[in-house]
């Protein structure tokens, strides 16, 4: 029994999943890159919100942290995203926009992915 529950141990746990302020799930993948889940029907900012989110809230990284992508565009049907606040591994060209150059150019802040593409989900009510 004892060595049956070490071997258990040993396996790697899957990674924790975090559900964005958008509703989109998003997992810290290790210490600088965040893995967004493909959600159909979403937007592209819709991925940089839940990055963001998660960034911020389970990461603990203040607003003022830049985000790439670390994942080449165009997104391949069905896949997710991955970002990085590493801007040593991000996708060149895959960012948001393109103003300029520079080791920020295509990345944002996490205040900015959270404010302006996190769009809370309001419940309908029917009276």
């Amino acid at each position: 029994m004892r060595i049956m529950l070490m071997a258990l141990l040993a396996l790697p746990l899957p990674a924790h999943a975090f559900t964005a302020r958008n509703g989109m799930e998003a997992k810290q993948v290790n210490a600088t890159d965040i893995a967004v889940e493909f959600e159909s029907g979403r937007a592209g900012t819709d991925y940089w919100c839940a990055a963001g989110d998660l960034a911020q809230r389970e990461m603990n990284q203040p607003v003022g942290t830049r985000i790439w992508r670390a994942s080449p565009a165009p997104r391949d049907a069905g896949r997710g995203i991955l970002f990085t606040l590493d801007p040593a591994r991000q996708a060149e060209g895959s960012g948001l926009s393109q103003f300029g150059s520079g080791e920020q150019d295509g990345a944002i802040s996490l205040g900015h992915a959270v404010a302006s593409y996190c769009q809370s989900v309001v419940p309908l009510f029917d009276d």
